[in-house]
């Protein structure tokens, strides 16, 4: 961790919002991946965002979900039952692809298979969820296939969310709630270069107006609860930011309540993508 920790982070949110237009909002979402079975880190990632009032996207891994299990996530967001945002990750985040990146829905599957994947997933987590069920379709990896792209279309799902570049753009129609800053899986060769790098993704992403931030509970430690609750205070004390799940930002495409006038958040915004791909 470095030592001005707090320092760079303030620092990077308030250059951020110095770059955003007069009367413009910056939307600022949070991802949380491979939820299902509950923990300790879970438990302290909710907390967290409990004590804060942040939303937060809960990507549920469907066949890894019981009933107990969902009793006891729900008991530790019955508190703040309209921050969370659970919507669905996959079926059983099983990787299909013998060869490249790992998919679960790639093109080494048939058709029929990925689609009774997406419908058996969906119905099992409205079997269990019920009305708490939000459908926006997360792929595990971060990527799927045009085919996977179209079927979550054709099933009525509201929106999907990758990785920003890394998969193909979304049928007209579908909106992508891509992620694009990862706060775990970095690459950098040396500490320095991942935190300058991190620092560069955040105040790009808050500076456009579109920031979706990935995360992954189970690869949390202290230091990273520390980051987190100390970007959550940079964040929440510029009136400029907004911190959004997937529903507000649904509702941000139907000119509701959180679309500033003459600004916000457009649809031609989440639907930029980039050469860049990201491995996760």
């Amino acid at each position: 961790m470095p030592a001005d920790l707090m320092k760079r982070i303030r620092m990077c949110v308030d250059a951020a919002c110095d770059q955003l237009l007069a009367g413009q909002v910056g939307y600022i979402f949070l991802r949380a991946d491979d939820v299902a079975v509950p923990g300790i880190q879970f438990y302290r990632l909710m907390q967290m965002f409990a004590k804060y009032h942040v939303p937060l996207c809960l990507a549920v891994v469907p066949a890894w979900l019981t009933p107990a299990r969902w009793r006891q996530l729900n008991d530790i967001g019955r508190h703040r039952v309209r921050l969370w945002c659970w919507h669905q990750h996959g079926w059983r985040h099983f990787n299909h692809q013998m060869a490249g990146k790992k998919q679960e829905f790639g093109p080494k599957r048939t058709q029929s298979a990925i689609e009774n994947d997406i419908i058996r997933g969906r119905q099992r987590l409205e079997d269990l969820i019920g009305s708490r069920f939000y459908p926006v379709f997360t792929p595990p990896w971060n990527r799927c296939d045009f085919r996977t792209l179209k079927l979550i279309q054709k099933h009525d799902y509201l929106a999907v969310s990758t990785g920003k570049g890394s998969a193909e753009p979304s049928p007209d129609g579908l909106t992508n709630f891509y992620v694009n800053v990862d706060l775990h899986t970095r690459k950098e060769a040396n500490p320095a270069a991942g935190w300058n790098n991190l620092f560069e993704e955040l105040k790009a992403a808050i500076s456009s107006g579109y920031c979706g931030i990935m995360i992954h509970h189970q690869r949390m430690n202290d230091a990273a609860y520390e980051f987190l609750e100390i970007l959550f205070k940079a964040i929440l004390a510029r009136k400029k930011l907004q911190l959004v799940h997937f529903e507000d930002l649904v509702q941000v495409l139907n000119g509701s309540r959180f679309r500033v006038q003459g600004s916000g958040l457009r649809k031609s915004d989440i639907r930029n993508y980039s050469t860049q791909d990201t491995e996760t």
